[in-house]
């Protein structure tokens, strides 16, 4: 076993944050204090944040965009027993909410409840095996319609529980890995290049909302920002545990260091550039493949304005979408690793036009 990587504190603190789509302010805020350190912060309506390192008048902008928010539940009724019924906020399939302890984010802070399903009988069990998301409820302990609206009210949103734990062999297992992730590379990397003082670009870090439910913080982020290019930085689906499948878009396994996508929407010269840079530093990283879209925020973001050139930073996670999603530390330092390096092989003179 490799000797254990500790977390770092601010990542920590992002992990364990609350912020499902729409309800950022948490991580948004234990991101925007540690940026303040180094980088001039401002956010815009919808919530997104920026974190600016300035290297000069006159200097092209990168974005580096890591999206903030986390996949949740949302209140759509109370019944007159007092339990809840619920929408997801964001992807969630209902075999993974089922048995899943949960708190709501409420006027009066978080309150506890658990997520279960109907009473149904064995032989009903084996006769419908699939569960549907109308068969779960949550309980948060009232006895009545009554207690339970003078707990909470219908919207209100709520996450998994639970505290990151550190696993042998430099592996973190945690909720809403995707995408703190992102946000917390997003930000070190600026930080890192601030601390060098070296880059002839500026660089904006963002964290950036509401992706998991349509990518809509980084479409607004990118269009107010307008930068010359942008990379962003998020989770991708592990591919070395059983039903991962290498033959779809190549090795993703932990471990492997950052996955750099490559695929018709990622502009060329930048993926290009990528690997440039991991290869001269000696950074570990592999490649992943797209035909399409990517699902993350460069797939907006690659679309505003008038284009801007975009390329994919990935770090391979497992069970994504669940309370225990799995990733290598090892490969969160290769990323990063990666953005500066990228960064600082930029020159306001230097063109992505295809």
């Amino acid at each position: 076993m490799r000797k254990p990587m500790a977390t770092p504190e601010l990542l920590t603190a992002l992990l364990t944050a609350s912020g499902p789509s729409g309800h950022e302010e948490e991580p948004a805020r234990i991101w925007r204090e540690a940026a303040a350190a180094f980088a001039e912060v401002t956010s815009d309506t919808l919530g997104s944040t920026f974190a600016r390192v300035r290297a000069g008048d006159g200097a092209p902008t990168l974005a580096i965009v890591g999206h903030i928010d986390e996949i949740g539940v949302a209140v759509t009724n109370i019944e007159e027993n007092g339990l809840l019924s619920f929408t997801p906020i964001g992807g969630i399939a209902p075999e993974t909410l089922h048995g899943q302890r949960i708190e709501l984010l409420t006027r009066t802070g978080r309150i506890p409840g658990a997520i279960s399903r109907k009473r149904v009988q064995p032989e009903q069990v084996r006769d419908r095996p699939r569960l549907e998301l109308a068969d779960l409820h949550i309980d948060i302990g009232a006895t009545s319609r009554e207690d339970a609206e003078s707990i909470v009210r219908v919207g209100d949103a709520g996450i998994w529980g639970g505290p990151p734990v550190e696993l042998p062999n430099n592996r973190l297992l945690s909720k809403s890995l995707d995408n703190r992730l992102g946000a917390y590379m997003a930000l070190e990397s600026a930080r890192r290049i601030a601390e060098a003082g070296d880059a002839k670009v500026d660089v904006v870090a963002v964290a950036a909302v509401q992706e998991e439910i349509g990518l809509y913080g980084a479409r607004a982020a990118a269009f107010g920002l307008d930068p010359q290019l942008a990379i962003a930085i998020d989770v991708t689906p592990a591919t070395d545990y059983p039903g991962g499948d290498a033959r779809r878009a190549g090795r993703i396994e932990l471990g492997m260091g950052a996955m750099i996508a490559r695929g018709p929407t990622m502009n060329k010269l930048v993926t290009d550039l990528l690997g440039e840079a991991a290869e001269a530093e000696g950074i570990a990283h592999a490649y992943e493949v797209y035909s399409r879209t990517t699902s993350t925020d460069a797939d907006e973001i690659h679309l505003t304005r008038a284009g801007i050139p975009t390329g994919l930073v990935s770090i391979a996670t497992r069970y994504l979408h669940s309370p225990n999603e799995i990733c290598d530390l090892d490969d969160v330092e290769s990323i990063i690793s990666l953005v500066v390096a990228f960064a600082k092989r930029l020159t306001p003179d230097r063109s992505f036009v295809r």
